[in-house]
């Protein structure tokens, strides 16, 4: 997160959450192990005999998911099946990590009750950052976050005091960790009264797009 910019979660298919598989594998009936940091799930109910292989796995050190297609022909069936679960409970997912990590840092969640929820965005909300410096003249700022129904989370900010932009680039680099998955940024135009105020941000590896 960073000030004047909005920013969007990046989907790969092949990234999931070891904690969201595992209630998708709960809630779909699938029987599934950890062990040696691999997840395992060995019956998906698929409608082949796997001869004591495994239907798909899971890296739990990178987050990255192996289908076995050779030995289950209704692989493609099984990942959609996955992927509609998956979606679902990522975006509750999302929802609570980004609330959660971001009080952590001493923001404050505030409804947006103007928003009104549709098949594509799910969750509309506000985290509300105050500044601790006393020379700040505008030391309260929201940053709006818009959760869409496979749980990307899609942000946009204005004007943030260095203090609450660097804590709101703290909270994004766990959630990061968490949802396995990098966001790209597209900066905004700033206003000349800001330009002043703004002092240099760390320097990160996410990827930026100007306008």
């Amino acid at each position: 997160m960073s000030r004047f910019e909005s920013s969007r979660f990046t989907r790969n298919p092949l990234v999931i959450n070891p904690d969201v598989l595992k209630k998708a594998c709960d809630k779909l009936g699938w029987t599934y192990s950890v062990k040696d940091n691999i997840l395992t799930v060995t019956n998906a109910k698929q409608s082949s005999n796997l001869w004591g292989e495994y239907a798909l796995k899971l890296d739990m050190a990178t987050n990255k998911v192996t289908y076995n297609t050779y030995y289950m022909p209704d692989a493609k069936q099984k990942v959609e099946e996955l992927q509609k679960c998956f979606y679902e409970i990522n975006a509750i997912y999302a929802r609570e990590a980004l609330i959660q990590e971001f009080q952590k840092k001493g923001f404050t969640y505030r409804s947006d009750f103007r928003f009104k929820a549709s098949d594509k965005e799910i969750y509309q909300f506000y985290m509300e950052g105050t500044s601790t410096d006393v020379d700040e003249d505008e030391p309260i700022a929201r940053i709006i976050f818009t959760i869409l129904s496979d749980g990307t989370i899609v942000t946009n900010s204005d004007y943030l005091p260095n203090d609450v932009n660097e804590r709101a680039h703290a909270a994004m680099d766990v959630l990061e960790q968490l949802l396995g998955n990098k966001r790209i940024m597209t900066k905004k135009e700033v206003p000349a009264r800001y330009l002043s105020k703004m002092k240099p941000r760390r320097v990160n590896d996410n990827q930026i797009k100007h306008q």
